[in-house]
């Protein structure tokens, strides 16, 4: 065993535990047995193009909230409904997607839905989120448009 000098231990700044991160490398955080660089990191980055259908935005967008991505969140929303900013609560993971249904939503099809449960963990207790969302074209592009969460 070597004999170092200990260094005092530093608390990570508030911003690094409030931001999750994902690598290229690490699996994407939308449950698709794909590296998140492959997957919904190269949408994020903008080098993937746009999403092709409503369920792999819905899913690149669960990741965005995942990864905390604002610019993402915000030029995938549509013009209409979105927000001037994304509120994140720093005491919330999400932890897991799981997609229960589609409706249209192809490249053949300007509107489509996309039912699905996103769990989470905040501030310590497990939870689950379930919606059915909207999404329409916009300018060639999926958007979100809105949703119901329902029980």
């Amino acid at each position: 065993m070597s004999r170092r000098k200990t260094r005092p231990r530093t608390a990570p700044a508030p911003a690094a535990l409030a931001t999750p991160s994902a690598t290229p490398d690490s699996p994407c955080p939308c449950g698709l047995d794909a590296a998140y660089g492959a997957c919904c990191g190269r949408f994020h980055a903008g080098t993937g193009g746009t999403a092709p259908t409503a369920e792999l935005l819905m899913r690149s967008r669960y990741s965005a909230f995942a990864v905390r991505d604002e610019s993402y969140l915000l030029r995938t929303w549509a013009p209409e409904t979105r927000p001037d900013e994304v509120g994140f609560d720093p005491g919330l993971r999400w932890t897991g997607l799981e997609v229960e249904a589609t409706t249209e939503g192809t490249a053949f099809h300007r509107h489509g839905t996309v039912t699905f449960t996103a769990r989470y963990v905040h501030d310590g207790e497990p939870g689950a989120l379930r919606e059915r969302s909207r999404f329409a074209r916009h300018e060639g592009a999926w958007v979100y448009v809105d949703g119901d969460v329902t029980e």
